[in-house]
C-alpha cells in the first residue's frame, strides 16, 4: 500500500467513523442514559467487531453473498426490523430518578453487551457501506489477507476515539438533561434518527 493511498484510507476512515450512523448515536443515547462505564463493552464492540468485519469482507466473505443474491434483500429487511426495535429501546431507556432529582442506582433498560455490539456490526447498513468501500477502493487485490488487515487496524484505531467522543457527548448531555421529560425528548430523537439512517438504504432498494 502505497502512502498516498495509506493517507486517503486514514481520511476515509476518520470521516466515516465520526460522522453520525446507526453506532455514534446509540452510544450517544447509551452515554447520556448510562454513562461511560456502563457502556464500555457497548464501545468495545463495535472497536473489535467492525474491524473483524472489514477483514472478513476483505478475505472473501462477499463471495459467499455473491453466490446468493437474494442474501442482499434479506439483510435489508433484518437490518430494517433490528434498527427498528433499537430505536424503540432507544426511546423507553429513560433513567429512573429518586425524589431528589438524582440518577437511580438502577436504569430502564440495559446498555449493549460486548457480543451485542460486535454482532450488530453485520445488520448495521452504514457498516456494510463503509466496509465495501474500504476494501474495494483500499486493499490492493494482490495481498488480500495483508491488505484487508491493514484497512481492519486502521479503522480500529480511529474508530476508539472517534466513538468514544460520541459516548463522551451523551455523558455530558446527563447532566443538562436532568428532567425526565427532556430525557425522553432526547431519547426519542435519537430513536427518530436511527430510524431516519435507513432511508439511503431503502432508497437504494427502490
Amino acid at each position: 500500500m502505497t502512502l498516498e493511498l495509506f493517507s486517503a484510507l486514514v481520511a476515509f476512515a476518520f470521516a466515516t467513523s465520526i460522522t453520525p450512523g446507526p453506532n455514534n448515536l446509540m452510544l450517544l443515547a447509551s452515554g447520556m442514559n448510562f454513562g461511560l462505564v456502563r457502556t464500555v463493552p457497548h464501545l468495545s464492540g463495535i472497536v473489535i467487531g467492525f474491524p473483524t468485519m472489514v477483514f472478513l469482507v476483505g478475505v472473501g466473505l462477499m463471495q459467499i453473498f455473491d453466490a446468493i443474491p437474494y442474501s442482499y434483500t434479506i439483510l435489508r429487511t433484518v437490518s430494517a426490523v433490528y434498527l427498528c426495535y433499537l430505536a424503540w429501546r432507544i426511546a423507553t431507556a429513560v433513567p429512573k430518578q429518586t425524589s431528589n432529582g438524582s440518577d437511580a442506582a438502577e436504569d430502564a433498560g440495559r446498555p449493549f453487551s460486548f457480543l451485542q455490539a460486535a454482532s450488530f456490526q453485520w445488520v448495521n447498513p452504514k457498516s456494510w457501506t463503509m466496509a465495501l468501500t474500504a476494501v474495494s477502493v483500499y486493499a490492493p487485490p494482490l495481498q488480500p489477507a495483508l491488505s484487508s488487515l491493514v484497512v481492519a487496524l486502521v479503522f480500529a484505531a480511529i474508530a476508539l476515539p472517534a466513538m468514544l467522543a460520541w459516548t463522551l457527548i451523551g455523558q455530558q448531555l446527563r447532566r443538562f438533561l436532568s428532567d425526565p421529560r427532556r430525557q425522553r425528548a432526547f431519547n426519542i430523537t435519537c430513536a427518530t434518527l436511527l430510524v431516519l439512517s435507513l432511508v439511503p438504504m431503502l432508497a437504494g432498494a427502490a
